[in-house]
């Protein structure tokens, strides 16, 4: 059975977001952030302290973008991944980890520094940096990005790794930002049924907490 740890839209969102898409079997745990410093023995699980970590049978894994890669070739074939032999494969690769290297990597900065730190350790110049190379970035990631979806003209993981990218630029206060062709796209990508089933486990998993 897959076991995904889980906080409440972090970066775990997107391995569950793929498990709803392919509807695989799942045991879902939810845990307070930063369970590293909120739960007991976390760092037994994950010792690099951060969220998600993942276990499916022996394997264990820390990294979401690479989760959903994971899944969709350990549980398909799926059209959720894109094939070597696919035109569009390095245009896949390219946007699934962009999501997290280019898009999530400057957000954290500015969570961290506007929310997680205390007032006294909180750097609103860092913060407004890193707000101002997000949105740049993404600018730049819309230009290169298919008229519907982010590449191979479906919906794939890399869509999952990129628009959870959006879903932490809005509840950052970052979303009057997006360029006009990313809000469409990030409310497209709200409306599918495996995203609102991945908010609905998400809801039952903080009820039960």
């Amino acid at each position: 059975m897959i076991h995904l740890h889980h906080c409440a839209f972090a970066r775990s969102f997107r391995p569950l977001w793929a498990l709803e898409e392919m509807r695989l079997p799942y045991e879902l745990t939810l845990m307070p952030f930063p369970p590293r410093a909120r739960v007991d023995n976390y760092l037994d699980l994950n010792p690099l302290g951060t969220v998600p970590v993942l276990f499916d049978g022996d394997a264990r894994m820390t990294e979401s973008a690479a989760m959903c890669l994971y899944l969709g070739a350990r549980y398909g074939p799926t059209p959720l991944v894109v094939e070597p032999q696919e035109p569009e494969f390095a245009a896949f690769l390219n946007f699934l980890h962009m999501g997290e290297a280019t898009l999530t990597f400057p957000q954290t900065i500015v969570l961290r520094y506007t929310v997680l730190e205390p007032p006294e350790r909180r750097a609103a110049q860092a913060a407004e940096d890193y707000r101002k190379w997000f949105l740049s970035r993404l600018r730049a990631a819309a230009k290169l990005a298919g008229p519907e979806f982010v590449c191979a003209g479906r919906f794939t993981m890399a869509d999952i790794s990129f628009a959870y990218a959006l879903m932490l630029a809005e509840r950052l206060g970052l979303a009057e930002g997006f360029p006009e062709t990313m809000k469409d796209y990030w409310s497209r990508m709200q409306m599918r049924e495996g995203f609102q089933r991945a908010l609905a486990a998400q809801a039952e998993g903080e009820a039960s907490v």
